[in-house]
């Protein structure tokens, strides 16, 4: 069967534009991509541009019962942020690239009313709210649809209704008859105060009241603010790529959230909260500031690697000078003196539980808290209680990975000062890679991505993670085969803590661009053998796969890529290469000289070693 090469539409829609037989051939001859199913876009086109400019058809081809509501009501398209809020039978989000669908329950008696949408791929129909009913969704608690109709909208919603029902007390009048319909009452009282009354001339102002200013690589993006009450996200002035969304209505933005400190960090700060940790810090991970005041922004050094690790380091261990804190005099110091770098609102702010500091690599190899310079490095110094050896396991973790064929970041180990074990050093792969790279780079979590609390990074899946990255991806099929391989890598050395802040997207974008050229799975970072440590010996996988979490087999594997749309060949085909390419490293694996004269170090390497062939046996 052959196909002639047809181009038409820059949409496709199996069932309605294209059949199926001939949208899988497509893809398999690589002309087509596809989004998610059903869906797909010409490959050699800009498909967040199509995604966007089409927003209303695929709404409508995935939900056809839903209509339009909200803000999408009043625009008949997505926001400029690229969300399309419908109402439907259920409660639902959907990411498609740089769209996001968000629907919420519709009342039990909707008043809608049919509109015309032509996309250039010609004219159709679909239901939109009144004009009654958008009022009242402008007025609903807590509701993101409800946020995204600004006081522009609700205004001219309010004089609209005015003209077609004579007075305000008439619009209230007929509002209030649809509210009582469907028991919106609460929404039915701010809806009539908002037509009969007018705020006051000067509001009373919440001294509490947080307004700050969020930039990325400099430029501001948006301002959060908190009324003493809840969040609010506005960034209507900017015109780059959908950074940040507040998925939430009066709750911090969940790319916020996920740059926030945890465990070891947060403590040091004594933050009691959101607001606090905000406060006390000005800059974060993903090229992110935040200040009060814009005019602290310009004062803060930008994010750029000028002196890349491989300068000063031979054979895994750092060659430069080390000229951070150390333990001084008394032993149990070296937390203090590093905790005491914290205590710099311009010292970067890192998330994770792990101890950390953030480090700056100068021209001349000397590495210094980067407090008042550029933050290029992360150090991992050795922990306690049986995590001494952390650093070391990190290490030889990311050694293999890099051996398994993962894209990881350039590290080193750094002999430290007063008889510490060796940290580990970690070159940032987000960042700029000198005075010449203008690319516009953001890390994003899979917290962040899916929308849930930090708390949560234990509770998804293999299989979830896998559904979120296809229509995000710029290209899905290889980073579900690079999901795949992670969560196989995961399995082979044991590492326990691969949850969902430890799997993160890298999305590039070039300046002046309103969408991310490049969003792909990030390198591989944070993997350990965690069954090495004191009580994880029985440590099992952070995220399921097939519904297991131990004692995994080829055959969980083959489950998981059928489900994550990745072939049984070429997952039996990556199966055999890991687990060739890890057994011939650990044949030939030595350890750097600064490891074999402690005991601790060499029992923890050879231990791992001995689970990862263990289990390499086990798939193979």
């Amino acid at each position: 069967m052959t196909y002639a090469k047809v181009r038409i539409l820059p949409l496709h829609l199996v069932g309605e534009t294209i059949d199926k037989t001939r949208s899988h051939y497509l893809a398999e001859t690589g002309r087509l991509v596809q989004l998610m199913r059903g869906i797909y876009v010409d490959a050699g086109d800009d498909a967040d541009a199509t995604v966007t400019r089409h927003a209303v058809r695929i709404a409508h081809y995935l939900y056809p019962r839903a209509y339009l509501s909200g803000a999408s009501a009043v625009l008949l398209g997505p926001t400029r942020d690229g969300r399309l809020f419908l109402s439907g039978r259920r409660i639902q989000r959907t990411r498609l690239r740089s769209l996001e669908i968000i629907q919420n329950a519709a009342p039990e008696h909707p008043s809608v009313a049919p509109a015309i949408i032509d996309d250039g791929m010609g004219e159709f129909r679909i239901d939109v709210s009144s004009i009654r009913q958008r009022f009242l969704e402008a007025f609903r608690i807590r509701s993101e649809h409800a946020a995204a109709l600004d006081e522009t909208m609700r205004e001219q919603i309010a004089q609209r209704l005015i003209e077609e029902y004579g007075t305000p007390q008439g619009a209230a009048d007929a509002v209030w008859t649809l509210a009582r319909e469907n028991q919106w009452y609460r929404e039915g009282e701010h809806a009539e105060r908002f037509l009969l009354r007018r705020p006051a001339a000067a509001p009373v102002r919440n001294e509490a009241a947080l307004d700050l200013t969020v930039a990325w690589h400099g430029a501001p993006v948006g301002q959060l603010t908190h009324d003493g009450f809840e969040w609010r996200w506005r960034d209507e002035d900017w015109h780059g790529p959908p950074l940040i969304r507040q998925t939430t209505p009066g709750k911090l933005p969940p790319f916020i959230v996920s740059l926030l400190p945890e465990g070891w960090l947060e403590s040091v700060l004594h933050d009691r909260d959101e607001r606090a940790l905000l406060k006390s810090g000005r800059r974060y991970m993903s090229n992110i500031t935040i200040a009060e005041r814009p005019s602290e922004l310009a004062s803060l050094p930008a994010d750029v690697l000028t002196t890349p690790l491989a300068r000063y380091s031979e054979d895994g261990v750092f060659t430069g000078r080390y000229a951070g804190p150390g333990r001084g005099p008394i032993e149990e110091s070296f937390e203090r003196n590093l905790a005491a770098i914290f205590a710099s609102s311009e010292t970067p702010r890192l998330s994770g539980i792990q101890i950390k500091a953030p480090m700056f690599l100068g021209p001349d190899g000397t590495l210094t808290a980067s407090t008042k310079e550029p933050f290029t490095h992360i150090l991992k110094p050795a922990g306690t209680s049986g995590f001494e050896i952390l650093p070391v396991v990190e290490w030889q973790a990311l050694a293999l990975g890099a051996a398994a064929g993962f894209e990881t970041p350039a590290m080193a180990l750094v002999p430290m000062p007063d008889g510490m074990p060796p940290a580990l050093l970690v070159e940032r792969f987000d960042i700029r890679s000198g005075a010449n790279d203008t690319r516009l780079l953001a890390l994003e979590d899979f917290c962040s991505v899916l929308g849930l609390p930090t708390e949560a990074k234990y509770d998804g899946t293999m299989e979830r993670v896998a559904r979120a990255v296809r229509p995000l991806s710029t290209a899905p099929d290889e980073d579900l085969l690079i999901v795949f391989r992670r969560a196989l890598f995961a399995w082979l050395i044991a590492d326990g803590d691969m949850h969902l802040k430890n799997l993160a997207l890298l999305k590039i974008a070039e300046p002046g661009s309103d969408h991310f050229t490049s969003v792909r799975m990030a390198p591989l970072y944070d993997a350990v053998t965690t069954r090495v440590f004191p009580r994880l010996a029985r440590d099992r996988m952070a995220l399921k796969l097939a519904g297991k979490d131990d004692r995994l087999r080829r055959s969980e594997f083959r489950a998981f890529a059928a489900t994550a749309g990745v072939k049984a060949a070429a997952a039996d085909e990556a199966i055999d290469e890991m687990t060739r390419a890890l057994g011939a490293t650990l044949d030939a694996a030595t350890l750097p000289a600064l490891l074999t004269n402690s005991p601790v170090a060499v029992e923890a390497v050879t231990e791992m070693q001995r689970l990862v062939r263990e289990r390499i046996d086990n798939l193979s």
